[in-house]
């Protein structure tokens, strides 16, 4: 029996750490639906990128107040996880703050008085945060987009860290003999007279059940990134780094299409000066669903943090249009998660749903029409996603696959297609206006 704590606290971290990988399994099998593409170039930007986006949050403090709070959260949550492997070990091996033998009085409570006022800090930051989001209601995280999950989720996050730091501070108050050493203790020593009226037995039963709380907290909140926006915590390193380096506002041209302008606009055009092996006809011009993407896109969507920075800058959407970019990328996850659901639910083999990303639920030609491809929503992001390249992509399908175009865009291409020109005017007479 006095090893009963320690085993269950294994089993406990067991099913924990193996429900979590088997959740990455199914994340990393979803993202690589995708079709292929190569962004292995340039590693020395890409890693540039990732330390000064990712780990560096750049992107972020552009907005200063939202960005300082979420810099500090970001900080608590990397720094006060070293002490995790404490707890862990503690907790398998039944010992009690095992390092502070190991580093020493200094060290281990210069250490442990960091973590006290980082979570403080984090603490006092995601109560701000949840009142900008419910009693301020800053209107970027109350589009109509978000509703039900999408806002609860929101909270559900600020308030198990709120829990959690909470937790961190109780258990250290309540630790007697790390009290009496007054080691480490910033900001816990003030909590700590709150209990000085209770015996040493009920103190004790306080430090230990605040431990367990804290730790399951934990384990908890490591499987809750799956079915959270937060999943942006694990995945806005690898996000970054394969983020497209091309300036903004260049797009990827269609090798099969560039043939045929070539040809089309200059009889005298090389056309075989798009390599060969790049210009067999594609199966599908453009995307209709999430499997017509390429991996990263669909990375992009499982990394998006819903924080509607695109949303607010987005010209169509503040004009009153449809289009969210927000909302492309929400719609792209979750019809990514209903492909997922369906081949687990045939044996790894997806069966036809009659159902697809652009369309029946999902994103819509007038969002897809609306959006005037400035790139702000790209520029704006903090972990580089790009909704623009999905929009491009289902815009592509709708124009080549189903003659699907606003009238305007019509006119044009039929105008470009019979007189080399967008303009209604014959070649011929293009110099007309000389004679007036």
């Amino acid at each position: 029996m006095e090893y009963l704590p320690n085993l269950i606290f294994a089993l406990l971290a067991i099913i924990s750490i193996g429900f979590f990988i088997r959740n990455v399994k199914k994340i990393k099998r979803n993202i690589f639906l995708g079709k292929e593409i190569d962004r292995s170039g340039n590693s020395k930007e890409r890693w540039g990128n990732m330390m000064r986006i990712a780990l560096g949050q750049s992107k972020i403090v552009k907005r200063p107040v939202s960005g300082f709070l979420h810099v500090i959260v970001y900080l608590g949550f990397i720094i006060i996880n070293i002490e995790v492997l404490e707890i862990i070990l503690d907790g398998i091996l039944g010992t009690h703050r095992l390092f502070y033998p190991v580093l020493g009085e200094t060290l281990y409570g210069g250490l442990i008085g960091i973590f006290e006022i980082l979570a403080f800090l984090v603490l006092i930051s995601v109560i701000i945060f949840w009142i900008r989001r419910n009693i301020i209601k800053v209107k970027r995280f109350w589009n109509k987009e978000m509703t039900s999950w999408p806002k609860n989720d929101g909270n559900i996050i600020l308030y198990f860290e709120m829990i959690l730091m909470s937790l961190f501070l109780i258990m250290n108050a309540t630790d007697v003999y790390f009290q009496e050493a007054s080691i480490g203790n910033p900001i816990s020593q003030f909590i700590s007279p709150l209990f000085s009226g209770l015996s040493i037995e009920v103190i004790y039963m306080i430090e230990r059940t605040t431990w367990w709380i804290h730790i399951c907290g934990i384990f908890a909140f490591l499987n809750y990134l799956y079915y959270s926006k937060h999943l942006h915590i694990l995945l806005a390193f690898p996000n970054t780094f394969y983020a497209n380096l091309e300036i903004l506002g260049k797009f990827k041209n269609n090798p099969v299409v560039t043939k045929e302008v070539q040809t089309m606009m200059d009889p005298n055009a090389d056309p075989y000066a798009v390599p060969v092996e790049t210009v067999g006809e594609p199966e599908k011009f453009g995307a209709s669903d999430v499997t017509d993407l390429n991996w990263i896109q669909l990375m992009n969507a499982y990394t998006c943090t819903e924080c509607g920075r695109c949303t607010s800058v987005c010209p169509a959407n503040q004009t009153g249009k449809e289009l969210s970019p927000r909302a492309i990328m929400m719609k792209t996850r979750d019809r990514l998660e209903e492909v997922g659901k369906n081949i687990d639910d045939n044996k790894g083999v997806f069966k036809a749903d009659g159902r697809q990303l652009l369309g029946e639920g999902y994103i819509t030609q007038e969002e897809i029409w609306a959006c005037t491809s400035c790139n702000a929503c790209v520029e704006e992001c903090p972990l580089n996603i790009d909704p623009l390249s999905i929009i491009m992509e289902m815009r592509q399908y709708l124009v080549m696959e189903e003659s699907s175009a606003p009238q305007e865009l019509n006119i044009m291409m039929n105008n470009i297609e019979n007189n080399g020109a967008p303009w209604p005017y014959n070649q011929m007479d293009r110099m007309n206006w000389k004679e007036e």
